[in-house]
Protein backbone atom coordinates (compact mmCIF):
# COMPACT_ATOMS: atom_id res chain seq x y z
CA UNK A 1 0.00 0.00 0.00
CA UNK A 2 2.53 2.60 0.49
CA UNK A 3 4.48 2.12 -3.14
CA UNK A 4 0.42 2.58 -4.41
CA UNK A 5 0.73 5.91 -2.13
CA UNK A 6 4.28 6.87 -3.07
CA UNK A 7 3.24 6.34 -6.52
CA UNK A 8 0.15 8.59 -6.70
CA UNK A 9 2.38 11.21 -4.57
CA UNK A 10 5.12 11.17 -7.28
CA UNK A 11 2.36 11.06 -9.85
CA UNK A 12 0.51 14.05 -8.72
CA UNK A 13 3.75 16.00 -7.97
CA UNK A 14 4.47 15.70 -11.84
CA UNK A 15 1.24 16.37 -12.86
CA UNK A 16 0.69 19.36 -10.92
CA UNK A 17 4.10 20.98 -12.05
CA UNK A 18 3.56 19.90 -15.47
CA UNK A 19 0.17 21.78 -15.25
CA UNK A 20 1.56 24.94 -13.39
CA UNK A 21 4.37 25.25 -15.66
CA UNK A 22 1.83 25.18 -18.99
CA UNK A 23 -0.82 27.02 -17.33
CA UNK A 24 1.67 29.76 -16.57
CA UNK A 25 3.06 29.22 -20.40
CA UNK A 26 -0.84 30.96 -21.24
CA UNK A 27 -0.09 33.98 -19.94
CA UNK A 28 3.49 34.44 -20.85
CA UNK A 29 3.06 33.56 -24.35
CA UNK A 30 -0.57 33.25 -25.28
CA UNK A 31 0.00 34.18 -28.59
CA UNK A 32 1.93 30.57 -29.00
CA UNK A 33 -1.64 28.97 -27.96
CA UNK A 34 -3.96 31.10 -30.00
CA UNK A 35 -3.30 29.33 -33.32
CA UNK A 36 -4.99 25.95 -31.65
CA UNK A 37 -7.78 27.31 -30.01
CA UNK A 38 -11.02 26.08 -32.39
CA UNK A 39 -12.56 28.86 -34.62
CA UNK A 40 -15.98 27.56 -33.96
CA UNK A 41 -15.41 28.92 -30.17
CA UNK A 42 -14.45 32.27 -31.21
CA UNK A 43 -12.26 34.82 -28.61
CA UNK A 44 -9.09 33.05 -28.94
CA UNK A 45 -7.25 34.90 -26.18
CA UNK A 46 -10.05 34.70 -23.61
CA UNK A 47 -10.05 30.84 -24.17
CA UNK A 48 -6.60 30.38 -23.69
CA UNK A 49 -6.67 32.66 -20.76
CA UNK A 50 -9.42 30.55 -19.45
CA UNK A 51 -7.41 27.09 -19.96
CA UNK A 52 -4.11 28.78 -18.24
CA UNK A 53 -5.94 30.00 -15.19
CA UNK A 54 -7.90 26.24 -14.82
CA UNK A 55 -4.64 24.41 -15.36
CA UNK A 56 -2.67 26.37 -12.70
CA UNK A 57 -5.57 25.74 -10.96
CA UNK A 58 -5.37 21.97 -11.52
CA UNK A 59 -1.88 22.17 -10.72
CA UNK A 60 -2.00 23.55 -7.68
CA UNK A 61 -5.01 20.96 -6.22
CA UNK A 62 -2.66 18.38 -7.90
CA UNK A 63 0.56 19.35 -5.43
CA UNK A 64 -1.22 19.71 -2.34
CA UNK A 65 -2.30 16.68 -0.31
CA UNK A 66 -5.37 17.39 0.88
CA UNK A 67 -6.90 18.31 -2.85
CA UNK A 68 -4.84 15.58 -4.96
CA UNK A 69 -7.07 13.68 -5.35
CA UNK A 70 -9.56 15.91 -6.41
CA UNK A 71 -6.91 17.50 -8.30
CA UNK A 72 -6.53 13.89 -10.35
CA UNK A 73 -10.43 14.18 -10.93
CA UNK A 74 -10.40 17.64 -12.34
CA UNK A 75 -7.31 17.30 -14.47
CA UNK A 76 -8.77 14.12 -16.50
CA UNK A 77 -11.74 16.05 -17.03
CA UNK A 78 -9.38 18.87 -18.22
CA UNK A 79 -7.39 16.95 -20.51
CA UNK A 80 -10.25 15.13 -22.39
CA UNK A 81 -11.84 18.84 -22.67
CA UNK A 82 -8.38 20.58 -24.10
CA UNK A 83 -7.76 17.53 -26.04
CA UNK A 84 -9.98 18.95 -28.69
CA UNK A 85 -7.71 21.66 -29.33
CA UNK A 86 -4.94 19.33 -30.26
CA UNK A 87 -7.73 17.32 -32.77
CA UNK A 88 -8.32 20.73 -34.04
CA UNK A 89 -4.48 20.91 -35.05
CA UNK A 90 -4.88 17.99 -36.08
CA UNK A 91 -7.76 17.55 -38.52
CA UNK A 92 -7.37 20.89 -39.88
CA UNK A 93 -3.72 21.16 -39.73
CA UNK A 94 -3.25 24.08 -38.19
CA UNK A 95 0.47 25.55 -37.93
CA UNK A 96 1.83 25.69 -34.52
CA UNK A 97 5.65 28.00 -34.59
CA UNK A 98 4.96 27.98 -38.60
CA UNK A 99 5.21 24.23 -39.07
CA UNK A 100 2.57 21.90 -39.53
CA UNK A 101 3.11 18.32 -37.70
CA UNK A 102 2.51 14.84 -39.65
CA UNK A 103 0.01 12.29 -38.45
CA UNK A 104 2.71 10.32 -36.96
CA UNK A 105 3.35 13.78 -34.44
CA UNK A 106 -0.46 14.01 -33.62
CA UNK A 107 -0.80 9.84 -32.67
CA UNK A 108 2.18 10.50 -30.61
CA UNK A 109 0.64 13.45 -28.40
CA UNK A 110 -3.05 11.67 -28.39
CA UNK A 111 -0.68 8.71 -26.71
CA UNK A 112 1.09 10.80 -24.22
CA UNK A 113 -2.70 12.68 -23.44
CA UNK A 114 -4.48 9.51 -22.84
CA UNK A 115 -1.46 8.64 -20.55
CA UNK A 116 -1.50 12.04 -18.59
CA UNK A 117 -5.01 10.92 -18.15
CA UNK A 118 -4.83 7.80 -16.86
CA UNK A 119 -2.02 9.39 -14.69
CA UNK A 120 -5.04 11.88 -13.65
CA UNK A 121 -7.36 8.56 -12.56
CA UNK A 122 -4.69 6.69 -10.86
CA UNK A 123 -4.38 10.42 -8.71
CA UNK A 124 -7.93 9.95 -8.49
CA UNK A 125 -8.52 7.00 -7.31
CA UNK A 126 -7.14 7.63 -3.65
CA UNK A 127 -10.85 8.95 -3.64
CA UNK A 128 -12.25 5.79 -4.06
CA UNK A 129 -9.98 4.32 -1.42
CA UNK A 130 -10.34 6.71 1.11
CA UNK A 131 -6.24 6.72 1.37
CA UNK A 132 -4.97 10.48 1.54
CA UNK A 133 -1.49 9.69 2.14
Amino acid sequence: MEVLMLGRTVASLALGAAFIWIGVQHFVDPVWFEPIVPAVLGAPRFWVLASGVAEIAVGLALVVPATRAYGGLASAVLLVILYWSNLYMWIENVPLDGKTYANVWHVVRLLIQLAAIAASLFVAGELRTGSNG
